[in-house]
């Protein structure tokens, strides 16, 4: 894979990266030349990138590159200034609150913090979605809540409030929300932020099985690279208001920009790939 099919914000796979026999090359997202702008801030300039139908693409940049408002924009809590999204075939960009309703429908999300009610036990907070969206009688809606607090671990913790629970717990909690009704998308925002790192790699792990066990479309936002390279099918980094590199992630940690290895490897004096990393001529 060359440099320049990186940097062109499209998706393939190496030989050699995760694939983990996904199907690739079917954009089940994609925001076209997208721009959104606070006051004088521009958070993007002409973002294009899509999202692969099956796949988990990890979004990767400093602190205020606009990771999270990228999540905002593909859910419709906010709408660019200028350019178009696509969910499957249908343009989102322009419709109406109410008409957002059934698309969000297909979409869990993992918030940063997990995002609980505090007033509600874990049981409501699993049960939450399914009473809103679905009509089903009390019984399914416990035993999707025990299956789905199964998936995370945490079987027989319905009766807890948030505040009973560690850090970890209550982003398990939030994951077994956000799959409550098996959404087709799942958005992790800074999923292992603030957790120790045996914690953060019980989430990663989760992370996985929900992909490969739900079959689902996964981004996730993060800082954490070694959740990244877990975790990752692609890795797209954000720069700048654009894609600055977007491949498998064997390409990325040899990607010859020295921005990308800075970041990756948390040097600011990186100029490019380590030499044990660099590509055989």
């Amino acid at each position: 894979m060359s440099t320049a099919d990186l940097d062109t914000g499209t998706s393939s796979q190496a030989a050699d990266g995760p694939a983990r026999g996904r199907a690739a090359g079917r954009p089940l997202i994609r925001l076209e030349g997208a721009s959104k702008r606070f006051g004088p801030k521009v958070v993007f300039d002409d973002l294009t990138v899509a999202f692969d139908r099956g796949e988990t693409t990890v979004v990767l940049g400093a602190s205020g590159v606009g990771k999270s408002v990228m999540l905002k924009l593909i859910l419709g809590l906010l709408r660019p200034d200028t350019g178009r999204i696509y969910i499957d075939q249908t343009e989102i960009t322009g419709l109406a609150e109410k008409e957002f309703i059934p698309i969000r429908q297909r979409f869990g999300m993992l918030f940063q913090g997990a995002a609980l009610f505090d007033f509600m036990s874990v049981y409501e907070n699993v049960a939450f979605a399914m009473r809103e969206h679905k009509d089903w009688p009390e019984e399914k809606i416990r035993d999707t809540v025990a299956e789905k607090l199964a998936v995370v671990g945490l079987e027989g913790t319905e009766a807890l409030l948030p505040e009973e629970l560690s850090g970890g717990m209550r982003k398990r909690v939030g994951l077994a929300r956000a799959i409550a009704i098996d959404p087709e998308v799942i958005l992790y925002d800074e999923p292992t932020t603030g957790l120790d790192p045996v914690t953060a790699d019980t989430i990663n792990s989760l992370i996985l099985r929900c992909q490969q066990t739900l079959n689902t479309t996964s981004i996730v936002v993060t800082h954490d690279m070694a959740s990244a390279y877990k975790v990752g099918d692609r890795l797209v980094m954000l720069h700048e208001g654009r894609v600055l590199a977007d491949g498998p992630p064997d390409a990325i940690r040899r990607h010859a920009d020295a921005r990308v290895q800075q970041f990756i490897h948390g040097d600011a004096e990186l100029t490019g790939p380590p030499e044990e990393e660099k590509p055989r001529e």
